[in-house]
């Protein structure tokens, strides 16, 4: 496949920003306007005056190695979103090309096609949370650039079929699988199947299994083509030194990770046992991810319940196939408990 053939033809020929940090990171560095005598706050070993390395090489190394890629594979956002955004605006050209969405599914990547002004094609999940793959094929023409598939799909929380994504690959569009709650399931991130497939992305975030959510820091696993226009459209110093440290720090932690990991899956599981007792409850659908898609007799009852006790969940009902469903993340045994109780006391 020619991955250059669909990148937008502005984008192919745009001469990007050149920021001073690309060549020299050490030195007297008198060359980017800094402020040379320091910053009015400090952080342990680390330079807050200076910019920080725009290509991000320490970090980009680390993630590099944990997955089994080369650096050129690798590039980092401001969480997901950033790299969702940037693919959308590398490939698709405004008010021509479209993209095709595996619904219901996380609702940014409908977002940034609208803010770039992109046709969304809507292609509905099977009874079971499945890609449609003949209905997809059905949907992608000649403007169809991207292809988007989260798995395990948020808010279904089911894994897609590997077998079905890969079948997609087979398109003449970029396929981009968010991988968002991968570290939740019981199976390994498609993240080495890049090397096979150059029109294949797969996103990964810290925002959930690491808990950095608020460090915001997100990246992609791609072919070097993708990868290097990416980098040529991204803001010269779009992640900071404070959350490459911050970072650099948790990556080092896979040990307490993977510990944290497996109470939240044991909470689940338990969840899961606990609301299908209740009267309330028509379906717990099984989860691969850290939280549980529920079918209620009365959703929006249910919901202002809740929130009426201070337990927030999130509503669900209005997307396809969701009639009177919420989303409810797995949270501390305390938590759960409170939530198992406040339906219980109500409702039984």
């Amino acid at each position: 496949m020619n991955i250059e053939s669909l990148v937008r033809e502005n984008i192919r020929a745009l001469k990007p920003y050149r920021s001073a940090r690309q060549d020299y990171l050490t030195g007297v560095l008198l060359d980017a306007n800094e402020n040379s005598f320091g910053s009015v706050v400090t952080a342990e070993n680390l330079t807050l005056n200076r910019y920080p390395d725009p290509y991000q090489r320490e970090v980009r190394t680390i993630l590099a190695a944990m997955n089994d890629v080369a650096l050129e594979n690798v590039f980092i956002g401001v969480g997901s979103d950033e790299v969702i955004d940037l693919i959308v605006r590398v490939f698709c050209e405004p008010k021509w090309d479209s993209i095709v969405l595996l619904e219901p599914t996380y609702g940014m990547y409908r977002v940034a096609a609208s803010i770039q002004d992109v046709d969304v094609r809507s292609c509905l999940l099977t009874e079971d949370f499945q890609i449609n793959t003949g209905e997809v094929k059905r949907k992608v023409d000649a403007s169809t650039k991207l292809i988007f598939c989260c798995s395990p799909n948020n808010p279904t929380g089911n894994l897609l079929r590997v077998e079905d994504i890969l079948a997609l690959c087979d398109l003449n569009s970029i396929v981009i699988v968010d991988e968002a709650y991968i570290d939740f399931a019981k199976t390994e991130s498609l993240v080495k199947m890049v090397l096979d497939y150059p029109n294949l992305v797969v996103l990964r975030t810290l925002s959930k299994a690491w808990g950095l959510a608020g460090v915001r820091f997100g990246y992609c696993i791609a072919d070097p083509v993708i990868i290097s226009y990416l980098m040529k459209v991204k803001s010269p110093y779009n992640i900071s030194a404070l959350t490459s440290r911050m970072t650099l720090q948790a990556l080092s932690k896979g040990v307490e990770v993977r510990q944290t990991v497996d109470a939240i899956i044991q909470e689940r599981e338990w969840l899961s046992g606990e609301l299908n007792k209740l009267l309330c409850v028509k379906e717990v659908f099984h989860s691969d991810a850290n939280f549980i898609l529920v079918r209620c007799t009365d959703a929006g009852a249910l919901y202002k319940l809740l929130a009426g006790k201070g337990i927030i969940v999130r509503n669900r009902s209005s997307e396809p196939l969701l009639e009177n469903c919420l989303r409810i993340t797995v949270g501390t045994h305390r938590e759960n408990e409170m939530l198992i109780n406040t339906v219980k006391e109500y409702y039984e």
